[in-house]
């Protein structure tokens, strides 16, 4: 398997994480459950075959996607390819930093993949084919950030408040409080719950549910000897009841059958 990736210069580092590239990856099975993680993605898929998003449930196909998809914020899991026999180069936002990119508030696309040139522009569709005729993958990348500059840098600009409520629900999920937060950024609750929404995706209350639940995650996948009430507890839970209540909701499992369930690649589980 081949997998590289690639952190883009400024200004776009303080927008975009990093660019993944990987090909030639074969797991055993073919489907895989995405757990919502928090993140906006758009996928540049370099092979010209169709992939589908299933139905969680049946795993029938209910979504075919080609060339270049946008992958909003989650709420909820998704069923997806597991990556078998794939070239793809993934565009992997910071949390709460995909705005300057889309055409319409970031909310319009939560818990749905949709086109990119859609979301983004038509001309992403040729620069996917100038990355189809390149063999190096360092001048692959390079391609990609010179066009997001080109075609974005007018809009990278922060917005320092939801910036700043992102960064806090980031920092401390288990301890955070809305309403502090709001009051902090100095805006009525309604005002920045609307703003939120626009630029994240989702109220900052169902953000930080999602945060929390990574951090569960995190602390399953780091800890060998897992006691669920010390779990519950240091992810920012009221009790174990809501606990298991939001990890079924977000994964489909109880946190007991993610435990048997879970693979080295964190929020993919093996479906299919």
């Amino acid at each position: 398997m081949i997998h590289r990736h690639y952190i883009p210069k400024a200004p776009l580092n303080e927008f975009i994480a990093c660019f993944i590239y990987y090909r030639d990856y074969n797991p055993v099975h073919s489907i895989d459950r995405f757990l919502p993680d928090g993140n906006v993605n758009l996928v540049i898929d370099l092979t010209d075959y169709p992939k589908y998003i299933y139905d969680n449930h049946t795993l029938t196909e209910i979504q075919s996607c080609r060339r270049v998809w946008f992958s909003g914020i989650r709420n909820k899991f998704i069923t997806i390819p597991s990556g078998r026999d794939s070239e793809m180069l993934l565009i992997y936002f910071r949390k709460g930093k995909s705005y300057p990119f889309a055409n319409a508030p970031v909310s319009a696309f939560t818990d749905h993949v949709v086109d990119g040139e859609q979301v983004l522009t038509p001309e992403i569709l040729r620069m996917r084919e100038q990355l189809q005729e390149m063999v190096d993958i360092n001048q692959k990348f390079l391609c990609v950030e010179e066009f997001l500059l080109n075609m974005f840098r007018n809009r990278l600009q922060v917005n320092p408040f939801v910036d700043y409520a992102v960064g806090q629900i980031l920092q401390s999920p288990h301890s955070a409080v809305i309403k502090d937060i709001t009051n902090k950024v100095g805006f009525s609750q309604k005002h920045m719950i609307d703003m939120f929404r626009q630029h994240v995706g989702m109220t900052p209350k169902s953000f930080l549910k999602v945060m929390r639940f990574q951090k569960a995650i995190r602390e399953i996948e780091q800890n060998r000897q897992v006691t669920w009430a010390r779990i519950a507890y240091e992810s920012g839970y009221y009790d174990q009841a809501h606990f298991i209540n939001d990890f079924k909701t977000f994964s489909g499992f109880t946190p007991s059958q993610y435990l048997t369930r879970h693979s080295d690649s964190v929020n993919y589980v093996a479906v299919g």
